[in-house]
C-alpha cells in the first residue's frame, strides 16, 4: 500500500478539495483535520472524508465559497456563522475566539451555527491546550440515535472532547462519540461488506443488527444506553438551542452525497485556571492525578496512544490503500 509523508497526504487532500470548489482556507484547515485524523489512527475521519466533502461541495450541500463570520458577540459568549461551508475555518475562528475571551473573562462559550461536519473533535482543542487552557468541544450530526425508549433516529451521535494541559508533557485529551461506536465505523464496515458486533446498532425495524448496511438505514445506539442517550440530547441542546442551529432529524445524512445542507451546531467552551482556584492548584491537582492513576500497571492516560501514533506517523508517514490514493489522485484533477 502507498505510504505517503504527512504533508504529501495533507497537499493531495487539499488539492482535491479545492477542485471540488473550496476556497484556500477552507481546503487548508480541512485538509489539516483530515490528515490529523489519520495519523491518530482515526481513518473513518480521516482522508477517506475527501470524496464525501468533494461531493457535498460539488452538489452543493456545502458552499466552498463561504467565509465565517460572527454573528452575535457580548462579554464571554460569541456566535460564528459557518455560512453552510465546511465547517473548519468557523470552527477555528471560534476557537481563536474562546481563546481571547477566556483570557480576557477567564471563560468564553463560542458557538457556531449553519455548518457541516466537524470532524475529530479533538483536532479543534488543540490551539486551546496550546495556549494552557482547558477546553470543551460539542457538535451535533445528522440524525443517527433514537431518544431514550425510542426507535426512530432523532440524535446524532454527537461527538465531544476535553483536553486539559499539563504544566510537563502532553495535555490529556479525551475524545468520544456518545453512540456505542462513532457511526464511520458502521460506513467502514459497509464498504468492506464486515459484520458490526451486537450492540452496536438497530435496523429500521428497530431491532439489532450485525448488519453494518441495516445498521446505517436503521440507528445506532448510544453508549451505556439510556445515560447516553441523555448525554447526547444535552449536547443535542447545549449546540441548537443557543446557536439557532439545525436539530439533528433535520439534517440530511452526512454519508449521502445529495440532500439539504446540514446547518448543524458547534459550541466551543474555554476556561482559564487562572481565573479560578489559580494555576499552580490546577497543575497540581492534575499531576496528583495523573500520578495516582499511571502508579497501576496497564493505565494509559487518555490522548497518550493517539499523540505516540502521530509521532510514528510525523517520522515514518501515513499508509492508505492504493484504492483510496488513486481515488485521492482523481480528485485532485
Amino acid at each position: 500500500m502507498p505510504r505517503l509523508s504527512v504533508e504529501q497526504l495533507r497537499e493531495l487532500a487539499r488539492r482535491a478539495l479545492v477542485h471540488a470548489g473550496a476556497n484556500a482556507t477552507m481546503a487548508s484547515t480541512t485538509a489539516d483535520a483530515l490528515v490529523y485524523a489519520d495519523a491518530r489512527g482515526l481513518a473513518s475521519h480521516g482522508v477517506t472524508r475527501v470524496a464525501q466533502y468533494a461531493a457535498h461541495l460539488l452538489n452543493g450541500r456545502a458552499d466552498g465559497k463561504a467565509e465565517p463570520r460572527m454573528v452575535a458577540s457580548r462579554g464571554g459568549a460569541a456566535l460564528i456563522s459557518a455560512g453552510s461551508g465546511l465547517a473548519y475555518p468557523a470552527c477555528a475562528l471560534a476557537v481563536s475566539e474562546a481563546i481571547a475571551r477566556a483570557r480576557e473573562f477567564g471563560v468564553a462559550l463560542v458557538s457556531v451555527t449553519d455548518s457541516h461536519h466537524y470532524g475529530v473533535a479533538a483536532f479543534h482543542l488543540v490551539p486551546v491546550g496550546g495556549a494552557g487552557m482547558v477546553g470543551l468541544a460539542l457538535s451535533n450530526s445528522p440524525a443517527a440515535m433514537p431518544v431514550a425508549g425510542g426507535k426512530r433516529p432523532l440524535l446524532g451521535t454527537n461527538p465531544i472532547a476535553a483536553v486539559f494541559p499539563r504544566e510537563h508533557g502532553f495535555p490529556l485529551v479525551i475524545d468520544m462519540s456518545l453512540s456505542e461506536v462513532a457511526r464511520g465505523k458502521l460506513m467502514m464496515a459497509a464498504k468492506d461488506g464486515s459484520p458490526i458486533p451486537h450492540g452496536w446498532a438497530l435496523d429500521a425495524d428497530g431491532n439489532p443488527t450485525t448488519d453494518a448496511r441495516a445498521g446505517l438505514d436503521g440507528s445506532m445506539l448510544a453508549m451505556g444506553g439510556t445515560k447516553g442517550a441523555m448525554l447526547a440530547l444535552m449536547v443535542e441542546l447545549l449546540v441548537t438551542s443557543l446557536a439557532g442551529a439545525a436539530l439533528g432529524f433535520e439534517a440530511s445524512s452526512f454519508f449521502v452525497d445529495e440532500g439539504n445542507r446540514p446547518r448543524i451546531g458547534q459550541a466551543f467552551l474555554v476556561i482559564d485556571p487562572g481565573a479560578l482556584a489559580g494555576r499552580s492548584v490546577y497543575d497540581e491537582r492534575i499531576e496528583t492525578l495523573v500520578a495516582a492513576m499511571t502508579a497501576e500497571a496497564g493505565v494509559r492516560l487518555p490522548g497518550e496512544r493517539r499523540e505516540a501514533l502521530a509521532q510514528k506517523a510525523i517520522a515514518e508517514g501515513i499508509e492508505i490503500s492504493k484504492q483510496l490514493h488513486e481515488q485521492l489522485i482523481a480528485l485532485a484533477g
